[in-house]
């Protein structure tokens, strides 16, 4: 009896003893499996967070592509307006290039002439009724000085000419009055000059004695009745000299001639 009894003692000891070594297995793989999920999920969380920062930077990556090919797109239209401005330049540049050559040659046929030109000027001066002579001889020797002075260009001579013949153009359309000295009979005399444009050039002496003409047939001085002109020389005199006013005066001149 006694025995049998120490026998189902050490039997439930020794289940006793199995049932707690079951339980503290199972507790060991319980605390295993959570590790390793705790492991898990630690490492999803850096796996993750690896993921978003990729994103961000994948993000940043197509803004700074988009900002970059917005500047390319902008440097484009950029680049084909100065390809444009370019070659316009350059057909500039060829434009140039050819009137250069053009004004060397024009340059070359500018000389001759300006020196042609103050040949008909002077002519036409020595031919033309003489008023003011000094002063339209002296124009024509400073524009013959000019011609062989290096420090002035071709245009600048060119120019000058122009500007004699438009003088002389003027000469034509005014009326003026000038003091100078005649010889009449062989003596000097000083004598107040009236020019009506190249129509009339007349004289009186300052005593208003005598009157005379310029005759472009016969390129001499003719008297004047005093009776008939003198008066109306005074009064074109006064009128040049802006001391009277215009009106019509009863001048001698000379008859055209027949072509």
């Amino acid at each position: 009896m006694t025995t049998h009894r120490l026998k189902s003692v050490l039997m439930a000891t020794v289940v006793a003893t199995g049932a707690f070594c079951s339980v503290a297995s199972q507790a060991n793989t319980l605390d295993a499996i959570i590790k390793v999920g705790e492991e898990k999920t630690a490492a999803a969380k850096q796996s993750q967070a690896k993921i978003d920062r990729l994103a961000e930077e994948a993000r940043d990556l197509l803004t700074d592509y988009k900002t970059v090919m917005k500047q390319v797109d902008g440097l484009k239209v950029y680049n084909a307006r100065l390809q444009r401005q370019i070659d316009n330049q350059e057909r500039r540049i060829a434009d140039i290039d050819t009137s250069i050559d053009d004004v060397t040659v024009i340059q070359r046929q500018m000389m001759p002439l300006v020196i042609r030109m103050i040949d008909g000027l002077e002519q036409f001066v020595e031919l033309d009724v003489p008023f003011n002579l000094d002063e339209r001889r002296a124009r024509i020797e400073f524009l013959r000085d000019n011609v062989d002075r290096s420090d002035i260009t071709v245009a600048e001579k060119f120019r000058q000419v122009l500007e004699a013949y438009n003088i002389e153009l003027q000469y034509g359309r005014g009326m003026e009055t000038y003091s100078d000295t005649i010889e009449l009979n062989g003596v000097t005399r000083d004598v107040d000059f009236l020019r009506i444009g190249r129509v009339s050039l007349v004289y009186q002496t300052t005593d208003g004695e005598e009157s005379g003409v310029w005759n472009p047939e016969t390129k001499s001085w003719d008297s004047l009745p005093s009776g008939d002109y003198a008066a109306a020389i005074r009064k074109g005199v006064r009128i040049a000299k802006k001391q009277a006013t215009i009106e019509l005066l009863n001048m001698p001149v000379a008859a055209p001639e027949a072509n």
